[in-house]
């Protein structure tokens, strides 16, 4: 892996608008030099499975932003993300009204989920990476009174699914197999592999680690 080299750090553009994203990256000293939202059309296909839906539209955001800033900016380093929350093959929303928020958490009482986060990042060169990543959820049933106290307290608003694992839904959670990250916005490991493999060097960037050989 080539070394960082602080004199002359590379440009990362977040194609979110996201705080949780940003708060993630943050853990792992991963610092965006510009946020710029992809605002994309987030209208699932007909018939499109969630998996698909995840890498699509975190593909599509990052494409969007790398177009807008053609002949704008040379040498950026694009990343988007979207994460879906999934029961069957059914979309769940990002909650916008109270009534969408309730009707998720009915639907995922009791049950177990999943959670697909695609990544998705633009290189200078212009090729693009992606990655999908998975994540199972187990809520436990939930009451009347549970779901009731959750909407009051507003932490529902804007989430995939009705739900943000980090704040109080997090009571309800019995299980958890695969990224914690993922659920939360970004698969932090996935993401740093992907930059690591594209050659990314910020200057706040921890230094890359060669494995050794088995």
């Amino acid at each position: 892996m080539p070394k960082q080299n602080p004199q002359n750090p590379q440009q990362l553009v977040l194609a979110s608008a996201s705080p949780r994203r940003l708060d993630l990256l943050g853990q792992i000293h991963i610092i965006p030099d510009q946020i710029l939202p992809a605002d994309s059309d987030e209208t699932p296909h007909h018939q499109e499975r969630p998996n698909d839906y995840a890498l699509r539209m975190a593909c599509e955001k990052a494409l969007l932003v790398a177009n807008r800033l053609a002949g704008a900016r040379t040498g950026a380093f694009i990343l988007a993300g979207d994460t879906v929350v999934a029961a069957g093959r059914r979309i769940l929303p990002k909650a916008e009204t109270e009534q969408q928020a309730r009707d998720c958490l009915s639907i995922l009482s009791g049950r177990r989920h999943r959670v697909y986060g695609g990544i998705a990042l633009c290189s200078p060169g212009g090729s693009l990476g992606h990655r999908l990543v998975t994540s199972h959820v187990r809520f436990r049933r939930l009451s009347a009174l549970d779901i009731d106290h959750y909407i009051d307290r507003g932490d529902w608003h804007g989430k995939a699914g009705g739900y943000a694992i980090q704040g109080l839904a997090a009571r309800f959670v019995r299980a958890i197999d695969g990224s914690y990250s993922n659920i939360v916005g970004f698969s932090l490991y996935d993401v740093a592999a992907m930059l690591d493999a594209a050659g990314w060097r910020g200057t706040d960037q921890l230094p890359s680690q060669t494995l050794p050989s088995a």
